[in-house]
């Protein structure tokens, strides 16, 4: 890999050891036909349509944390640092560099020269603290809206106790200086998340870009996020038409790397799976992505190119402390992780390649610990913990997303409907409510906490614990409920601070072991490798193990 400037050995080791270890995971995805992802056998030119599973919400980076909304983003906008395509590995992006002080606070990133964004107006090292600074200065419903890559990184904002980031230097044009006030384990590699993406600062002062405003449970967003989205990427906002569900993407002929190989990219949305599919055959679309299970081999069958990710994943059944007191107790949420034929789930409904979880993040990632208590399917124990919880004849209202497919979902509505029957076989009442992903389950769960019982899950950013185990619990979250688990986010935020790598592991294995034991906030239940399918005519499209694909290198065949 290209060295990210210089690190002191302490560090570098930490570091190293992270990214190589993704590295391999990134190397060990395989596609089901033999063609060359990366070759650019296609001629120039034409549109690319692939279709999409869901709407994105907006397309300001900092106010978005689901697939279907940093998908377009990805395109129209670069971070500092990103992934050399088809793995994890961090290379530079809009920094050709970067380096660290032996503390790990002070981070320099030397910077592209001769950038532009959209509108025209220079990338420079003042255009990068101006994102920074705005980040961290967020207020009011702007700060309580989807901020949560900000908030699960950075700890906080301005003012607050847990924030981590401090300030923001630029030296020269060329030089930013980002300064934290701790060491934390998430970086580099939180400084590629797209969330973290550089915008224009021209053109959010222009269109309002922090003017966010809530009416009862859902959030409005600006004109920069909605209709004038300005960043550095290689395809420039064409048009989100709603009532078609088509978002178009313009190649950005000033693009600094490169330039993409379409005049034209257009993400239709098609929430129905199987119209997906039966678009692809017709020929009205060039890629689907998250194939049903079933779908794959019958698709590689037919002639089309099925592309396989890595399983880089967490699917999980989400506990709500909140609202229902008997999930309080520990005997109950035990009773719930024994009553889940997840097994079984694996078998019938998941991709080729899924796997049982039985911790929070896959076991190529520092910390994963075998040896943590594993809920073996039992319905006589699930019924007796709940008999000895005095819990018989619970009833919990179980949130799942309609209208999406996730990475880690394949199929929401079938995936509830087996853990639904596995809860009730073990006397547990299910109130199944579905609700769209975006402006409604979203919001329901992550902003408001309804729900008792939700599925959810992640795709990994990069390589780190924190990523995983301390996104999800490392604070008080409505999505579970309970903010008396203050045990919980004392050893997730001790384990993200330890700098020794050996130190970080113990620390991050026993992190794992109770979560199981201990504290048990939500049940694992598969990594699933997720795939793309396109027609035989769609060149260089280069899966990333971090679902994080670029579209600038793909063309079309004539």
């Amino acid at each position: 890999m290209r060295a990210p400037g210089r690190q002191p050995d302490r560090l570098r080791a930490l570091i190293a050891a992270g990214v190589l270890a993704v590295m391999t995971i990134g190397a060990a995805g395989c596609a089901e036909s033999d063609r060359d992802n990366g070759a650019d056998k296609g001629a120039g030119g034409g549109t690319f349509i692939l279709a999409g599973a869901g709407d994105p919400k907006n397309f300001d980076p900092i106010f978005n944390d689901d697939g279907e909304s940093f998908r377009p983003i990805r395109q129209m906008y670069d971070t500092l640092i990103t992934h050399k395509p088809g793995t994890a590995e961090l290379v530079g992006g809009l920094a050709e560099s970067w380096s660290n002080d032996p503390t790990g606070k002070i981070w320099t990133f030397k910077l592209r020269q001769g950038v532009t964004f959209h509108d025209g107006t220079a990338f420079d090292a003042a255009a990068v603290c101006a994102n920074f600074d705005r980040w961290s200065a967020m207020k009011g419903e702007a700060a309580q809206s989807q901020m949560i890559y900000y908030a699960d990184v950075f700890g906080g904002f301005a003012g607050s106790p847990d924030a981590v980031y401090d300030n923001c230097k630029a030296p020269d044009a060329g030089t930013a200086v980002v300064t934290m006030k701790k060491y934390k384990g998430a970086f580099p590699g939180a400084f590629a998340l797209t969330a973290f993406s550089i915008a224009s600062p021209a053109a959010m002062k222009q269109y309002g870009a922090d003017t966010v405003t809530q009416s009862g449970d859902s959030f409005s967003y600006s004109a920069f996020a909605n209709e004038h989205p300005t960043g550095t990427g290689a395809f420039t906002f064409g048009g989100w038409n709603k009532a078609t569900g088509e978002l178009t993407l313009n190649k950005n002929p000033n693009y600094w790397g490169d330039k993409a190989k379409v005049d034209k990219m257009i993400i239709k949305v098609i929430k129905d799976e199987n119209t997906r599919k039966q678009e692809l055959r017709a020929g009205t679309v060039q890629a689907i992505d998250f194939p049903a299970p079933a779908d794959r081999k019958a698709l590689a069958a037919e002639g089309y190119e099925v592309l396989e990710r890595p399983a880089f994943n967490i699917l999980y059944l989400g506990i709500n402390q909140k609202n229902n007191p008997k999930l309080k107790d520990l005997r109950v949420r035990q009773a719930i992780a024994y009553a889940l034929n997840r097994a079984q789930l694996v078998q019938t409904k998941g991709p080729g390649g899924a796997a049982v979880a039985d911790q929070f993040l896959p076991s190529t990632v520092l910390g994963y610990a075998p040896d943590v208590q594993k809920y073996e399917y039992s319905v006589d124990k699930a019924k007796q913990l709940l008999a000895d919880a005095g819990a018989t004849g619970l009833t919990l209202n179980f949130y799942y997303p309609t209208e999406v497919s996730r990475p880690y979902m394949p199929n929401p509505q079938e995936i509830f409907t087996v853990l639904a029957n596995d809860l009730q076989a073990a006397g547990i009442k299910v109130n199944g409510v579905p609700r769209p992903w975006n402006g409604g389950f979203k919001d329901d769960v992550q902003q408001f906490g309804k729900q008792d019982l939700h599925i959810l899950g992640w795709t990994g950013d990069y390589n780190d614990p924190g990523n995983f185990v301390g996104t999800f619990f490392g604070r008080a979250k409505p999505e579970f409920g309970d903010q008396s688990m203050t045990e919980m986010f004392s050893a997730i935020a001790k384990a993200d601070a330890t700098v020794d790598q050996a130190a970080k592991k113990t620390a991050w294995e026993q992190v794992n072991r109770d979560m199981a034991t201990k504290w048990l906030p939500a049940v694992p239940i598969w990594h699933a490798p997720p795939a793309l399918v396109t027609t035989k005519n769609v060149q260089g499209l280069v899966p990333s193990p971090l679902t994080a694909e670029t579209f600038n290198t793909v063309s079309i065949t004539k």
